[in-house]
């Protein structure tokens, strides 16, 4: 039996201090000790195996970030784990108190081609950090090799355009990892953000519809138009590569800022439609009468072929098992939300026999979420609008 943790942590705004990562924002020395401090006990906190981070704007600050973890695990161990000459230091609770250092070689930081590196324009990465190292060097999904087309038809027939995107806003990043006797692919994704896009006049380089004090509402609700049309794509991209390892056999798991809940549609796109109870019950595609529907073995058939490649929600698992209702995992404008994720391919479903392991807890990390609408919260800019989730694994001997 092998157990392990898989986590996601949406850092905000990782970067060295001095550094204009939006327009006037960064970080004074001072309060880049802080983030960095907070975010290591953090990640000390977690003790997760495998980590997606998303919003790294500079990997030299990140490793700082893991450096200083081990520190703090270290000097952990020193002061809760016996040494051989105790009698009781085989006992199993020093086992889950013991803190083993990630190093330096199980890092993988995914740069963002959007990023041109001018103070105040740059755009943030993705990372992977695993104590199990990589199977074999990760990839980086964003340039796309072949433009995604996406056609529309009219309703009264014909064409009606088309939507076109030739790279994701942020990297997508694909390891495969070693865990036990198994190699699982792991996906780790920052989608499109909710804030709308608005082009800029090329004569001004200004957005009309970013200047709030002439409020213009059908515009800002174009510009929520293109967010979700660019977030829906980048879903499709991800779902593609997931298919493609799905495909292949190999168990998946899929974590990220989605910025979408469980049940948006981004996220149904990546995790795959939800099958019919009963195909035996619907119409067939080719129905010439009344009664052509799919018959019991091709209902079989398609459910199969539907839940081969589809994927569930850890955290669905986890409300579905604890009982409780409600994961937030976000903060933003006083509104809470739960828009990161970690998804399982079946082989970790509770309900497939056949399965590789299972999800034994999920946890969440959410205790210091503030945003800016929280005048009593002097922190929000520091610490991290987003909580930590992890899912703790078992793989099967």
């Amino acid at each position: 039996m092998t157990q392990f943790t898989i986590a996601s942590f949406n850092v905000k705004n990782l970067i060295g201090p001095d550094q204009e990562y939006y327009t006037f924002q960064s970080y004074t020395p001072e309060e880049y000790a802080w983030k960095e401090d907070w975010t290591a006990s953090q990640l000390f906190s977690m003790d997760a195996d495998i980590i997606g981070f998303q919003e790294i704007f500079e990997e030299s600050a990140l490793r700082d970030v893991v450096a200083e973890a081990d520190r703090i695990g270290a000097a952990s161990n020193e002061a809760v784990i016996p040494d051989r000459s105790k009698r009781y230091h085989r006992k199993a609770i020093f086992r889950k108190l013991g803190y083993t250092p990630y190093g330096t070689e199980g890092l993988f930081v995914a740069p963002n081609v959007n990023d041109t590196g001018e103070p105040g324009n740059r755009r943030p990465g993705v990372a992977i950090l695993s104590r199990f190292g990589f199977a074999e060097p990760p990839e980086i999904i964003q340039e796309l090799s072949e433009p995604i087309r996406i056609p529309f038809a009219a309703l009264g027939g014909g064409e009606a355009g088309h939507f076109t995107l030739t790279r994701t806003s942020r990297p997508i990043l694909k390891a495969r990892i070693p865990v036990g006797d198994q190699i699982i692919t792991v996906f780790n994704c920052h989608l499109k953000s909710k804030l709308g896009e608005f082009p800029r006049d090329p004569e001004t380089g200004a957005a009309p519809e970013a200047d709030l004090t002439t409020y213009d509402p059908l515009g800002r609700a174009m510009g929520a138009i293109r967010a979700s049309l660019r977030r829906m794509a980048e879903a499709w991209v991800l779902r593609r590569a997931i298919v493609e390892e799905l495909n292949l056999g190999r168990p998946v798991m899929v974590l990220g800022d989605f910025n979408d809940g469980e049940h948006a549609v981004s996220s149904e796109i990546i995790s795959g439609e939800v099958p019919f109870r009963n195909y035996s019950w619907m119409l067939r595609h080719d129905a010439k009468h009344a009664n052509d529907r799919y018959t019991r073995g091709e209902n079989d058939a398609i459910q199969e072929a539907v839940g081969a490649v589809r994927l569930t929600s850890a955290e669905a698992l986890f409300t579905r098992k604890s009982l409780r209702d409600m994961v937030y995992t976000t903060a933003f404008g006083g509104v809470y939300e739960s828009i990161d994720q970690i998804y399982l391919s079946r082989h970790f479903h509770p309900d497939n026999p056949e399965r590789l392991g299972d999800m034994e807890y999920f946890s969440v990390l959410n205790d210091h979420l503030t945003d800016g609408s929280h005048a009593e919260a002097p922190y929000n800019k520091l610490a991290s609008d987003h909580g930590q989730i992890m899912a703790h694994m078992r793989l099967k001997d």
